[in-house]
């Protein structure tokens, strides 16, 4: 998020300047739109926080540069000033580019502070230390606004979720919320567990799914390559001199022309599909189909339901506090989950049942349709016995362990499947090759030369 000042003046021509914090140009002017009309202002100027470059000197010691965020050239140079600096050069930052850092430095970021909560170090201390230690920039600097706002008494919870386009929202909200928070520790180390699941989670979908379809694609290009491109070279050699063709080799070479031929028809079909699932995908509706679908995936779709639940159950366990104010945190461990389809059945199904009509937690996530029987089963017995936080901790525990291990059974299947394949369609372009490979012209008067040889015979 990136912080924008706006200059306005009210109905009786008073000055009025204030600050809100956009991902885009186009969304705080659309933010300051709407606090200027409910206001009744006019906005006169909006400027762009960014950064400056400086070069400055303190009486006779040696120059030093920097880098310092403000609203205008004339802010830093002021601030300088103020430090006792003489300003050599200051000049905006052309090239500044902040990408969200790595998931890897977010949970060590988080793990870290954890770790030195622990140890009863005080957060401003932590702050201190990790912002001297962090390599990316983009979390260094978020680290070290974060630090000053909070030293200057910002509220916690609205300056990390200031900068959920860096931790991501969820983490933001933890992490805010741990500040407020009387067990800041316990919120940290369990915030530090869900992304160290979340990212091996990642990891594993990608093992199980993303880099079997990238091989078959980069297999099917170097096959549609070899019958388009180079096997015909080959092939119509023989036709010119209208020699017949092995089986194999005449049916290769009628899928490589009707391939030439009708090229770009070949691809209007594929790319369609695909463009207007890409474009539906992009809507509402869309993006709960698909995450429905995710689902449903044969094998897979089974482990991805129970990760779900997992996470859901987890962020549960570290925000509840007990039944009378089990609403948001159901709420925000359903967005924690990072399916669309899950969330919306708790939002839209389950919460509304526990809101009008006073149903417990067993009975609104049995009417959600997103709880395995199992699940359903341990949260009946929490809530009989009262004993619902810890149950969901038990059911994030169980489905780990069931997940994490077959998971990893099913990647080691997809491999060898994967191996299989292309053991296949190498065997199969090595046996038309070779059957090409036999093919030999006939010698110029052979045919003439046999039917002499089979009259003198007779």
């Amino acid at each position: 998020m990136v912080e924008y000042r706006f200059v306005a003046k009210n109905t009786i021509g008073k000055v009025i300047s204030g600050t809100v914090s956009a991902a885009n140009p186009s969304e705080a002017k659309a933010k300051i739109k709407t606090l200027a009309e409910k206001n009744l202002l006019k906005i006169t100027n909006i400027e762009k926080k960014s950064s400056y470059l400086y070069k400055a000197r303190r009486g006779s010691e040696k120059p030093i540069k920097g880098e310092q965020k403000a609203f205008s050239k004339e802010e830093v140079v002021e601030a300088l000033n103020r430090l006792g600096y003489q300003v050599i050069s200051i000049n905006k930052n052309l090239l500044e580019f902040n990408s969200k850092p790595p998931t890897f430095d977010i949970v060590n970021f988080v793990k870290i502070s954890a770790e030195l909560l622990e140890q009863k170090l005080s957060y401003g201390e932590i702050l201190t230390l990790l912002i001297n230690d962090t390599q990316n920039k983009t979390l260094r600097e978020t680290l070290r606004d974060i630090n000053n706002e909070l030293k200057k008494g910002a509220d916690s919870q609205t300056v990390f979720l200031r900068y959920q386009n860096v931790f991501g929202t969820f983490t933001a909200y933890m992490l805010g919320l741990a500040s407020k928070s009387g067990n800041m520790t316990d919120i940290y180390r369990a915030t530090a567990k869900f992304l160290e699941r979340q990212q091996e989670f990642k990891k594993n979908l990608k093992s199980a799914l993303i880099t079997p379809f990238v091989t078959i694609f980069v297999l099917l290009l170097a096959v549609l390559y070899y019958v388009g491109y180079i096997f015909p070279e080959t092939a119509k050699l023989f036709v010119r001199f209208n020699i017949e063709l092995p089986p194999m080799t005449a049916f290769t070479l009628k899928l490589s022309d009707f391939l030439t031929d009708y090229v770009y028809l070949i691809l209007f079909i594929i790319l369609t599909p695909v463009i207007v699932l890409w474009r539906f995908a992009k809507t509402k509706q869309g993006e709960l189909f698909f995450a429905s679908l995710m689902l449903k995936i044969p094998v897979v779709g089974n482990l991805i339901h129970k990760t779900l639940i997992e996470v859901f159950c987890r962020v549960f366990y570290t925000l509840y506090s007990g039944s009378a104010e089990s609403i948001e945190p159901i709420r925000i461990a359903s967005e924690a989950a990072g399916n669309a389809y899950f969330e919306s059945r708790i939002k839209n199904v389950a919460i509304p049942l526990m809101i009008k009509k006073g149903a417990g937690i067993t009975e609104s996530f049995e009417a959600s349709g997103v709880f395995t029987d199992t699940a359903i089963s341990r949260f009946h017995s929490g809530e009989e016995t009262g004993t619902i936080k810890n149950t969901a901790l038990q059911l994030a525990n169980y489905y780990e362990s069931e997940t994490v291990y077959k998971l990893k059974n099913i990647i080691e299947l997809i491999q060898v499947i994967i191996a299989m394949i292309i053991m296949i369609v190498m065997i199969l372009l090595t046996l038309v090759s070779a059957e090409t490979a036999t093919i030999s012209p006939k010698t110029p008067g052979a045919e003439i030369l046999n039917q002499v040889i089979s009259r003198f015979i007779v």
